[in-house]
């Protein structure tokens, strides 16, 4: 039997789910939707990419309600913005309805980045925290790799298939709103808004041994940088450089656009059109399983080790990836052996594995933890923002440069690579370690006073 802090992260976690599955359910349709409706480089890229212009301003402005009417509220709006996205997408046939769709699924998105990983942060025991705060990642990868296979299993039904392909999201988003029923609100936003008898029992609920204790500690950090501060200040710039550099390499690495456009990428290496769906869903199954190692050794090995093991391996494989790019310019990579093309989907299962294993997981931990109870919400809706400011720019210009020379290919990767060697520097030179320690102490750490 799961333990109740265990319980409700998890339900919360599905927001993760969700997530991963709105973000790359997109790449079995974007080559359809092109046809469709007829779209240049540009514009197709601004389709697939558009979603990126609702998460931007959703996560950005979540913090605010989560502040003022708290995790759990905003968390349903958001389920029903999902269950919205998935009806809207798949039942329009004009772009520009299909586009604000996508808009309303990219806000739930952006919202879930931000409060689901906030919640489970502030209900997670701290020797328990990496590890459920880590589950949101999880699910990431989860939803990425059943909506991969979705994709696969509907590729060859027909004409409507990119409909099934959107639409089945339906079903995880109606079971993420009746769950959310059964959580609590988060103790902490309570004792924020200065309602400590309803947070009493939830502490109990949740293991805590020493309940006035742990009151009277979060009492203090609210009251000592009060509860409706600016995060903008001199004594939050570390949780602030911390925050926006570790979002802006996520996305540097070139992530969304492998995710967006992998069978794209995989037609770009040679594959047939068939094979081109399928070879996603071995990114989509290494990407889980590397997610699960991360989660079992992230509160053993700590945060920063796990990021620089998955810089070096990134390194690597994106530089492969781009050597391959580089020697099987355009119509070469036809030409071909098939056994060769293959090395590329080993070299981004390889990118894959270390991505999983240190940014994927580390990434929605580490935000929700370097920021003060006061700012938390602020602090993570600017981590997340600057996540999908970069995301929507990657993933928008990848088509663009592909598409427009041969060599795109290679410079593409070749960047991701370079980036991800100045992510290392800045991880082994800067990052500091957060496992272990509660979210107070770390804001000490931090030399937050």
């Amino acid at each position: 039997m799961l333990s109740y802090p265990v319980r409700i992260a998890l339900i919360a976690a599905l927001g993760g789910f969700l997530f991963g599955f709105e973000t790359v359910v997109i790449s079995g349709a974007e080559q359809t939707l092109e046809k469709i409706w007829s779209l240049n480089s540009f514009w197709h890229g601004f389709t697939v990419s558009s979603s990126l212009l609702g998460t931007i301003a959703g996560s950005l402005l979540a913090g605010f309600p989560a502040q003022r009417y708290g995790r759990k509220k905003t968390l349903q709006v958001v389920a029903v913005f999902f269950v919205v996205a998935a009806v809207g997408c798949a039942a329009v046939s004009a772009w520009v309805l299909f586009i604000l769709f996508r808009i309303i699924g990219g806000l739930a998105v952006g919202a879930s980045s931000v409060i689901a990983p906030m919640y489970i942060s502030e209900i997670a025991p701290a020797k328990l925290r990496g590890r459920l705060a880590g589950s949101f990642q999880l699910n990431i990868v989860a939803g990425i790799f059943i909506a991969y296979l979705t994709n696969f299993a509907f590729s060859n039904i027909g004409p409507d298939a990119w409909r099934w392909m959107l639409g089945v999201m339906i079903v995880p988003a109606v079971l993420f709103w009746v769950l959310l029923l059964r959580i609590p609100e988060s103790p902490r936003w309570l004792i924020l808004n200065r309602r400590e008898g309803e947070a009493v029992p939830i502490l109990g609920r949740l293991g805590e041994t020493d309940i006035a204790g742990a009151t009277a500690i979060i009492k203090a950090s609210v009251q000592e940088h009060g509860s409706r501060e600016s995060l903008f200040q001199m004594r939050y710039f570390k949780p602030i450089l911390y925050a926006v550099l570790l979002a802006m390499f996520n996305q540097l690495s070139g992530i969304n656009a492998i995710l967006y456009y992998a069978p794209r990428i995989f037609e770009m290496a040679g594959f047939d059109q068939k094979e081109a769906y399928l070879q996603p869903v071995y990114i989509g199954a290494a990407n889980l399983l590397f997610t699960l190692l991360a989660m079992t050794v992230i509160d053993r090995f700590g945060r920063k080790r796990l990021l620089i093991i998955g810089s070096v391996g990134m390194i690597v494989f994106l530089g492969l990836t781009a050597l391959f790019f580089r020697d099987n310019m355009g119509d070469a990579v036809a030409a071909a052996p098939v056994a060769g093309n293959k090395f590329v989907l080993l070299y981004l299962i390889g990118f894959i594995a270390f991505f999983a294993f240190s940014q994927g997981a580390v990434i929605w931990v580490f935000i929700s933890e370097i920021f003060p109870n006061s700012v938390r919400s602020q602090g993570g809706s600017l981590g997340s923002f600057t996540h999908w400011i970069m995301a929507a720019i990657i993933s928008w210009t990848f088509p663009v440069i592909v598409e427009g020379n041969k060599a795109g290919g290679y410079h593409s990767f070749l960047f991701y690579s370079v980036m991800m060697l100045l992510h290392l520097l800045f991880v082994w030179r800067m990052l500091p370690e957060t496992k272990g320690r509660t979210l107070e102490e770390i804001q000490k750490e931090l030399g937050i006073r």
